[in-house]
Order: C-alpha cells, then sequence, then structure tokens
C-alpha cells in the first residue's frame, strides 16, 4: 500500500504595516495605532469614525509625533459636514433634495448649506504652496 506523504504547508506570511510617519514597512505585531481627531477623515461604512483618523506607527515616539501633527491641525466643522455629503453623494443613488441629503448625512439643513460654503470657499482659492 501506498503511503502519502503530508506536504509541508507553507508558512502564512506574517503581515506587515506601514508607519505613516516614516515609510518603514515593520510586522503587524509590532505597530502602535490609534485614531486621532481629523475633521477631514470619514469612515466609509460606519459614521461613528467620521472625524477620526486611523494612524498607524513602527513606534511610540512616530506616533506621538503623528498625534502632535493632528492635535496642531485645526479641526473645522464644515470640512467634516462637507466630507459627509461627499460620501453620501459618491456612495448611493442621486439625492434630489435637501431633506433626502439631510436624511442620509444626518445633518441639518444649516449645516448643509455651512458645508456647501466653505467647501466652495475652498476651490476658489488658489492651491497652498
Amino acid at each position: 500500500m501506498w503511503k502519502r506523504r503530508k506536504r509541508a504547508r507553507p508558512a502564512r506570511a506574517a503581515r506587515l504595516e506601514l508607519c505613516d510617519l516614516c515609510g518603514d514597512v515593520f510586522p503587524a505585531s509590532d505597530a502602535v495605532s490609534g485614531y486621532v481627531p481629523d475633521s477631514s477623515a470619514t469612515h466609509a461604512t460606519n459614521d461613528w469614525f467620521d472625524g477620526l483618523r486611523h494612524v498607524t506607527a513602527c513606534r511610540d515616539v512616530h506616533f506621538d509625533a503623528i498625534r502632535e501633527t493632528y492635535r496642531r491641525r485645526p479641526f473645522i466643522e464644515e470640512e467634516l459636514w462637507a466630507a459627509k455629503i461627499t460620501r453620501v453623494l459618491a456612495s448611493g443613488p442621486p439625492v434630489l433634495t435637501m431633506e433626502q441629503l439631510a436624511c442620509l448625512t444626518g445633518l441639518h439643513e444649516p449645516e448643509i448649506r455651512r458645508a456647501i460654503a466653505w467647501h466652495n470657499e475652498r476651490r476658489s482659492q488658489p492651491p497652498e504652496p
């Protein structure tokens, strides 16, 4: 009778991460990660994470540097609202009314109008160097 040889299973590839500060690649088990406030960040599927950016670093010092950078950046409500509107407009059927947009974003009409004004103001300014 023939004996079957057990095949050696290929080793699982270690999951790798990329440091958001220095760009080094390192094992995911060594990652230092967390959320920092960022008014330009929206989550694709969970609006509880809107306004928070997930960052990953290769060590505590780099995570602290990233967190400090975001701490100094102003948190602009209109920017967050504009990002929420963009997510809704880009991800589903066309929105025809202000009421529909308010319902899908969770924003009120004055907030939507302020977000649109903020967005339009930024579009008309020349890019920063």
